[in-house]
């Protein structure tokens, strides 16, 4: 009898939801990373929950309808990660008609039972807030309605729960081989160490990696339909001071966003480049830095130089390869490829998908594979929060005014970015270790929190910490950099 029901290949978004909806369902899980949970795609996005607006002129209709369905859905399963984003859209001159603007708009705010976010609003930007620090050129536009998500703590909260169901979350384990009879034998390697695990069933979402583990490790026959798209982002100081973000008509027809990032920052992209390189060295190229540069530079007042840029980050988007000319228009939708043989454990192959999406995928991986347990219960994920995240939708700002109360030494600030980030688990994060907390000794970060992350979220270096656990990459020095690596090294879990 094999270990697992069901063994997952990759620890991004789409294996993590799996991991989660398998795990609730009563499966034994196994879902392996070979490095830290998110650190692919799953961490390099918009940082976005939101229908696709521009994919309604691909008459993608039933992408967009299911993702504007997951946006309300996933805000009040994790209203800590999940907040309401006012987006602005400029009617560009020479661009898109205002018409065909409000009609797109129109549809998105029908297509999806939207039910809590306010509905589009036509703007005259030459009296209104988010006009000021445009061109004057741009006098009018709407305002409309999507969601921000810190995508990584989606990820590894996913896994969290998954985890508390029984899943086992292994990262920092490579599948190196897998052996296929009536069951799967996966060889695996956790940082030099060697251990076999079986399975019933094998799940390959391993994003823009899945065409490596297809050919090298599965070892399946033929070409996978597999399309690499590198999309880039660049963070620059704040260009605004409100709270809204905009959707820019590039002159080539895309959409560029800009995006309130942390406290003082404005994230930029994307841009939608076909991919061949390696990606272990995925880095933004000069000339896409300078493309988003030009982008937003043609619509606020301040110009944006490759010089302003204080971080760039990339991230690969495996999609389905529909056959599409530009890399643009190719599909996100996700496609999910099961290969069933006579008398073999059958492998189901994950291509593309939007982290909007990724519980409904997981939904339909399920059905796809139901066949192959005796599941109890149906989907369930719709309704149950993500830890930390029982509370209203709405509740925030109480829970982080409690939260002051409760730990006095918080401040505003503090309290905001703790409650965001572990909801009603605050308390398993801070504990009673007030004086460690009142007295951080790596910036924001106090010993009690990075003590939680490595034992309960699987943090194990300084970069899952700041840039996968905490988003504070961009607030730490150097020396408090160095301080948490070295007390994490020493740290016992």
């Amino acid at each position: 009898m094999a270990e697992y029901d069901l063994a997952i290949i990759g620890g991004g978004i789409n294996g993590a939801g799996l991991a989660r909806d398998a795990a609730g369902r009563g499966l034994r899980v196994l879902l392996c990373e070979q490095t830290d949970l998110a650190s692919g795609t799953s961490s390099a996005s918009t940082k976005l929950i939101h229908g696709g607006l521009r994919y309604l002129e691909y008459g993608e209709l039933r992408l967009v309808r299911e993702a504007l369905a997951e946006r309300e859905r996933l805000l009040r399963i994790a209203p800590h990660l999940v907040r309401p984003q006012r987006l602005v859209l400029p009617v560009r001159p020479g661009g898109r008609p205002a018409w065909v603007l409000r009609l797109g708009l129109f549809l998105y705010d029908r297509l999806g039972g939207r039910g809590i976010l306010p509905g589009t609003q036509r703007l005259d930007l030459t009296h209104h807030e988010t006009g000021l620090p445009l061109q004057r050129k741009y006098r009018s536009g709407f305002a409309f309605s999507d969601c921000s998500v810190d995508d990584a703590r989606l990820v590894v909260l996913n896994a969290l729960d998954a985890a508390e169901r029984g899943a086992a979350i292994r990262t920092r384990t490579k599948v190196v081989r897998a052996e296929r009879d009536t069951e799967w034998r996966l060889i695996l390697n956790n940082q030099g160490r060697r251990h076999v695990a079986t399975a019933r069933v094998l799940v390959n979402a391993a994003g823009p990696w899945s065409g490596i583990v297809s050919e090298t490790i599965v070892r399946q026959d033929g070409r996978p339909p597999l399309r690499l798209v590198k999309g880039s982002h660049i963070v620059v100081r704040k260009l605004f001071d409100h709270s809204n973000g905009y959707v820019l008509q590039n002159d080539d027809g895309r959409v560029i966003f800009a995006l309130p990032f942390g406290t003082d920052c404005t994230l930029i992209g994307t841009t939608d480049e076909d991919f061949a390189d390696d990606l272990d060295a995925l880095a933004p190229s000069a000339h896409e830095i300078l493309y988003l540069c030009r982008a937003v530079t043609s619509y606020f007042r301040q110009a944006v130089t490759p010089e302003d840029v204080i971080w760039a980050f990339s991230g690969v988007r495996s999609l389905y390869d529909d056959g599409a000319r530009r890399a643009q228009a190719v599909t996100r939708d996700y496609h999910l490829s099961l290969d069933e043989r006579f008398r073999e454990a059958p492998l189901l192959t994950i291509y593309g998908g939007k982290i909007t999406t990724y519980r409904r995928l997981a939904e339909a991986a399920m059905a796809k594979l139901s066949h192959c347990f005796d599941m109890r219960g149906k989907a369930w994920t719709g309704d149950a929060p993500l830890p930390g995240g029982d509370v209203p939708w709405n509740g925030i700002d109480a829970l982080a005014a409690q939260a002051r109360r409760d730990w006095p030494f918080l401040d505003e600030a503090a309290a905001q970015r703790l409650v965001r980030a572990y909801g009603t688990r605050l308390a398993r994060v801070l504990g009673e270790g007030q004086s460690s907390a009142r007295e951080p000794p790596f910036g924001p970060l106090s010993a009690s929190e990075v003590r939680y992350l490595m034992r309960y979220e699987w943090a194990r270096t300084a970069d899952d910490v700041l840039w996968r656990r905490t988003r504070l990459g961009l607030t730490l020095n150097t020396d408090q950099r160095e301080a948490l690596a070295r007390f994490m090294a020493n740290e016992t879990i």
